[in-house]
């Protein structure tokens, strides 16, 4: 069995491990961040405000917390006298917060204090490190962020009460993006109606996309017909609701892990020019493009093929 994308449950547990070190190691689980008189949250606030200043729910928004921890956070820069508010001139219902000349002054040994530690952290990895490293935090970043906007929507295995409201999610964006019926594309597959019966074989699988009872896309894996080893990633459509939102990525990962735990060598795609945005998401998935297509999917109309090596790097 192929193992080219890593056991999820595996790499869940090490990622988990590794954050809670990294928290512990830069000690922002410390009462005070370094020598200075500030929590990690007041450092956060006291960085935020020096690029401008905010309001409390502006500040809450960039440091990813509730509005009474903002609100608290402030209170105390103010109380030390690090910080200074006022009427928010564009709603005087609110505060905006910012800077004065003593938190200007304890921000400039803030940034002191933690440039100083993070040059000695860089020096014990090379430069080859140090961009990896930059490159991978980016991308657990995005992850991140696309995992939060992601909450309160259901991915869960396809069933037969899905079958039409899936088929109109397809119908639709098609619609939108002028894929119609009458070519040789996805939406004038026969299966269209029922999807849930052509992904019944163990190694098939449809994944639809579910918030308040209102399916907003979905995604498939299937063999590829004709070729012995390659699986084909099918049938990937979203309505506006769920874009932007990273399910895309999400969903086509989903497939390919499944795909490598059922032994297939290669992954295949047939798509058009029209679908930029997925071409693009293809290829940072490392799908290669081919000259001509694979198999036998009867969509005639998809003129861009390609396919994603399965087996290990």
């Amino acid at each position: 069995m192929n193992q080219a994308l890593p056991n999820c449950s595996i790499a869940s547990s090490q990622l988990r491990r590794l954050s809670r070190q990294l928290i512990r190691q830069l000690g922002l689980l410390d009462a005070a961040c370094g020598n200075l008189p500030l929590s990690p949250i007041q450092a956060h606030s006291l960085i935020e405000l020096g690029e401008s200043q905010h309001s409390i729910k502006q500040l809450a928004d960039n440091l990813n917390i509730d509005k009474s921890n903002a609100s608290r956070a402030v209170s105390q820069l103010v109380d030390k006298g690090f910080a200074k508010s006022q009427p928010n001139p564009r709603d005087n219902r609110s505060l905006v917060v910012q800077l004065s000349p003593k938190g200007k002054k304890l921000l400039n040994k803030l940034d002191q204090q933690q440039n100083q530690l993070f040059s000695e952290i860089m020096a014990q990895l090379t430069q080859e490190q140090i961009l990896s490293l930059e490159i991978a935090l980016g991308h657990y970043n995005k992850a991140i962020k696309q995992s939060k906007s992601q909450n309160g929507f259901i991915v869960r295995e396809i069933e037969v009460r899905d079958n039409p409201h899936i088929a109109q999610v397809i119908r639709q964006v098609s619609d939108e993006y002028g894929l119609t019926a009458d070519k040789g594309y996805g939406v004038a597959d026969k299966s269209l109606d029922s999807l849930s019966e052509e992904y019944q074989a163990d190694n098939a699988r449809y994944w639809v996309i579910e918030l308040d009872n209102k399916i907003l896309g979905g995604a498939g894996i299937a063999p590829l017909a004709g070729e012995n080893g390659v699986c084909e990633l099918q049938k990937m459509y979203f309505l506006p609701e769920v874009r932007g939102k990273g399910f895309a990525k999400r969903l086509a990962l989903q497939g390919l892990r499944f795909a490598s735990e059922q032994g297939f060598d290669s992954c295949y795609l047939e798509t058009t020019a029209n679908l930029i945005e997925a071409i693009r998401l293809y290829e940072s998935l490392e799908f290669k493009h081919l000259d001509s297509p694979l198999g036998n999917t009867g969509h005639d109309a998809c003129e861009i093929a390609m396919l994603r090596s399965l087996s290990n790097d």
